[in-house]
């Protein structure tokens, strides 16, 4: 009895030790593996980057930084946060590519703070349309222009891009790394896919793409591969 109560003593003391040692989960949001450690940037909103729906998923900061925001907080970012102000994030650097996911972000002029507490629950969300189908109020339209610089997605994946002229395009998931050379800054391209205007800017879900020397499209979900990201 004593050599099993000292072995249980000791299985409690190894298993509490390694409790302390375990790292904390990852952030709401933030990258599965290989995230860092919590910290604070700061910048001024040089605008807002969307969801093909137009839901607002992030800033660019005037730095040229990329932050993503869960479209969850669209209604509470586009209240809190408007271009051209200066605000303090919260949040991890991701460790696959030059992105920032926020777990707050706060309006210094105003005090407004928007945070991520997670994903609303099941059936609390619109569900999206089927694929290929368009948003409503989307057009099928073409559009073409330089490649300013492309847009990451949550994991960090190359997902869309922003024209010079302030468009912003999105690709589906499982066309992430064709993207990657697509979307160069300076790269000339044309696109075509479902437009939808916002009062933040169009933003354009991509079905064909086309460089000088490369095309794509048209773009068609494959069997089994995640649907686009919204």
């Amino acid at each position: 009895m004593r050599t099993l109560i000292l072995a249980t003593g000791a299985t409690l003391l190894a298993t509490t030790a390694f409790a302390q040692m375990a790292p904390p989960p990852p952030p709401p949001g933030g990258p599965a593996v290989g995230w860092q450690q919590s910290t604070t940037i700061a910048g001024m909103v040089s605008r807002f980057t969307l969801t093909p729906p137009g839901d607002l998923d992030g800033l660019i900061l005037a730095d040229g930084t990329q932050v993503h925001v869960p479209p969850h907080l669209s209604a509470e970012l586009a209240a809190a946060v408007k271009a051209g102000d200066a605000v303090t994030v919260n949040g991890y650097r991701s460790p696959t590519g030059p992105l920032f996911i926020a777990t707050s972000v706060t309006d210094t002029a105003n005090r407004q703070t928007v945070v991520d507490r997670g994903p609303p629950g099941p059936g609390l969300a619109p569900p999206p349309p089927p694929p290929g189908m368009p948003m409503p109020g989307a057009q099928n339209m073409t559009a073409q222009g330089r490649v300013q610089r492309p847009l990451r997605g949550p994991a960090g994946d190359v997902n869309g891009a922003i024209l010079e002229d302030g468009t912003l395009l999105h690709v589906p998931p499982h066309l992430a790394f064709q993207s990657a050379s697509l979307f160069a800054p300076g790269q000339s391209i044309a696109v075509q896919g479902w437009a939808l205007d916002t009062p933040y800017g169009r933003v354009v879900e991509v079905q064909t793409m086309s460089t000088p020397a490369t095309q794509v499209g048209p773009i068609i979900p494959q069997p089994g591969a995640p649907l686009p990201r919204r």
